[in-house]
């Protein structure tokens, strides 16, 4: 049993390593990212009255104000639907489009059900190549390092704005740590995006 508990922890120590790696050199301050075609926001958690979590929030906001500045032309806002009742992508697009940012510049993706989703799916499905990555700062390691690994030029900018939460930061931050085994998993044996019967084309050419 012991065994199979330091087999388990280097197996997470490992991984970690290999996403702190993969990400080096790519993460950015706001103010220093260079610019990219579109900002890709990662779903969070939705009230049910399809109100943005303050973490989910952070993120919009974050990608918002990359936007204002001229450093990204467009926005992927990228979560899960798969139930009726629930859509993180519908949500992050009314945020958006009420802080102003036109529909047009918005790329919707309904099946960015995890981290590794919404990656493979901006580089097979979007065909987008190069992005900045926006997340809670203690996520951003991991999904940067996913990107890069699945071919895309990827940086990212982190949100420490939700840090003020702190007990759900550190649950958080924690459960990030573990997930980085899943990452080294998911880029070895996951297939190609899922089916997706609409997507939504986006203008990049002009403001």
């Amino acid at each position: 049993m012991a065994g199979l508990g330091m087999a388990g922890l280097a197996a997470v120590v490992g991984s970690v390593r290999f996403v702190r790696a993969r990400a080096a050199g790519h993460i950015y301050t706001e103010a220093d990212v260079p610019a990219a075609p579109v900002a890709l926001v990662l779903g969070a958690k939705v009230f049910p009255d399809g109100t943005p979590s303050p973490f989910l929030t952070a993120r919009l906001d974050l990608a918002k104000r990359l936007y204002d500045a001229g450093r990204v032309e467009a926005i992927i806002v990228s979560g899960d639907n798969n139930a009726p009742e629930y859509d993180e992508p519908a949500a992050m697009r009314e945020y958006l489009m009420n802080a102003g940012v036109p529909e047009s510049k918005l790329i919707i993706d309904t099946a960015g059900f995890d981290t590794y989703e919404s990656c493979v799916r901006a580089t097979q499905v979007f065909k987008i190549s190069r992005l900045i990555m926006v997340t809670q700062s203690y996520h951003l390691p991991r999904a940067v390092a996913t990107c890069r690994a699945l071919g895309v030029d990827a940086m990212g900018v982190g949100d420490d704005l939700a840090r003020q939460h702190s007990r759900s930061w550190r649950r958080g931050v924690v459960r990030d740590q573990l997930a980085c085994l899943k990452t080294v998993i998911d880029l070895r044996a996951r297939p190609g995006p899922m089916p997706e019967s609409t997507i939504t084309a986006v203008e990049t050419t002009s403001r």
